[in-house]
């Protein structure tokens, strides 16, 4: 399915959405909203527009939380502390974890507290969950790899249970790297390859599962279709992982500009810490359930997906 086809019969009327300031969060509303949804934004200020809902993803005032999901078919859970947006001390590291865990478990127990339980519940979560396969292909049947990123994911994807044995249809989003010029890893990358100092980062021998922000897009809605059974962890990658040194020669084709200054790992260690071992790690990861339900990719290689980042 193109990223731009209409499925305006086939979504939920109404869809409740966390972490509607983040990039995929707001591009989601905008995108069911193009296609005739009502949308929720669940917030955690006072309301402040009509499509506004407080909830509170500690959990702690939960009435607050059931009431911001009454009515809803539909749930998309895309809040928590970004995992690049500051060096992992230990703190930012709680931080990361709970922002996840208790937020999923938060919405999960008020959907689940329902009358009329929404039909679908889809939840974020990443790659991170396979920790570093090196050049081994995974697909949603591997199992859980080691790390930080992989035992968060783990832990996330667990905090959806009450949603689940309510009857509710849950699908974990794991989602690859989104390429998108507006906000992610990808609008720090952009600017240092346009002015030529971009290269590969440590050996660029690991690979990188990139997926168009569109694609991303057209998935979610995919997987919101009434008549859409899936359920369980999903890949969101695109289905043509590359190498990171594959990655900089597009770069630097794309861009036209050179790509030949490697990013030795030290140097990485010293801006962004621990951090590090998960840029410099490899995550050869397949969308095979996405593929074998009929989805089709719109921008299926890293290249289609960068040039569409760029359009």
């Amino acid at each position: 399915m193109a990223a731009d086809t209409p499925y305006t019969t086939e979504l939920p009327h109404r869809v409740a959405v966390t972490g509607t300031s983040g990039l995929l969060g707001g591009a989601l509303v905008a995108s069911l909203r193009s296609a005739g949804c009502e949308v929720v934004r669940l917030v955690r200020h006072p309301p402040r527009a009509a499509d506004e809902a407080r909830w509170d993803p500690t959990g702690q005032d939960r009435a607050a939380n059931v009431t911001a999901l009454a009515g809803c078919d539909a749930v998309v859970h895309l809040a928590g502390a970004g995992v690049s947006d500051r060096r992992w001390t230990a703190r930012y590291k709680r931080l990361v974890r709970d922002s996840r865990v208790l937020g999923t478990t938060a919405v999960a127990e008020a959907i689940a507290a329902q009358t009329t339980p929404p039909r679908v519940f889809l939840c974020g979560s990443a790659i991170g969950y396979y920790g570093d396969t090196g050049d081994r292909p995974v697909d949603e049947d591997a199992a859980a790899g080691q790390g930080f990123l992989a035992d968060v994911c783990q832990d996330w994807e667990g905090a959806a249970e009450a949603a689940r044995r309510a009857g509710v249809r849950t699908v974990h989003l794991r989602t690859g790297l989104v390429a998108s010029r507006k906000g992610g890893a990808w609008a720090r990358l952009f600017p240092i390859f346009r002015a030529g100092v971009g290269g590969r980062l440590g050996n660029g021998r690991q690979y990188w599962s990139v997926i168009s922000i569109a694609d991303h897009l057209a998935a979610m809605r995919f997987l919101l279709q009434a008549g859409n059974e899936l359920s369980g962890p999903v890949n969101l990658t695109g289905p043509t992982p590359v190498t990171n040194r594959e990655v900089t020669r597009i770069m630097g084709r794309v861009l036209h500009r050179p790509a030949v200054l490697p990013v030795p790992k030290f140097a990485l260690r010293i801006v962004v810490g621990q951090f590090t071992e998960d840029i410099v790690g490899s995550q050869r990861v397949l969308p095979a359930r996405l593929t074998t339900a009929g989805f089709t990719f719109q921008h299926p290689t890293a290249e289609a997906a960068i040039r569409a980042a760029l359009d």
